[in-house]
């Protein structure tokens, strides 16, 4: 199994919801675990990526949803890969009411916030996959 954890954001494209999951993503794959994560876009698992569905077979992956739809968990599953955690936008906000999201191209301070929120949790996931791992 591959070392990094591929995080596959979901593509809600003009949703507030899935704006902070892309944000949120960008948080843990740039600032907060870039040794050990790799940002997936889902077109490109949608699409059938030679390349993708290779990485999605030989890693674990965490989906970030922005709505129950659940299509990035459904579109890794289905692609062949393992989604080691599913994760959505909308408990997150549930957890964190006071960071209520707006915008879709430029979130506000609120959205900004919660995409942060959503990092970090993403990234103590990532954390406990790394613990349970099988050592070498």
């Amino acid at each position: 199994m591959n070392s990094k954890t591929l995080i596959v954001p979901c593509s809600g494209i003009g949703k507030t919801y899935g704006s902070v999951a892309r944000e949120g993503a960008y948080v843990v794959t740039e600032d907060l675990r870039p040794a050990t994560t790799r940002l997936v876009p889902l077109s490109l698992v949608v699409l059938g990526d030679g390349e993708i569905r290779q990485a999605l077979a030989q890693s674990r992956a965490v989906a970030i949803d922005g709505c129950k739809l659940a299509c990035a968990a459904k579109v890794v599953a289905e692609a062949g890969g393992t989604v080691a955690h599913a994760i959505q936008v909308l408990d997150v906000y549930r957890r964190n009411p006071h960071l209520k999201p707006h915008g879709v191209a430029e979130l506000n301070e609120g959205g900004r916030q919660l995409a942060q929120v959503l990092g970090e949790e993403v990234a103590g996931l990532i954390d406990v996959l790394g613990e349970e791992a099988p050592h070498a």
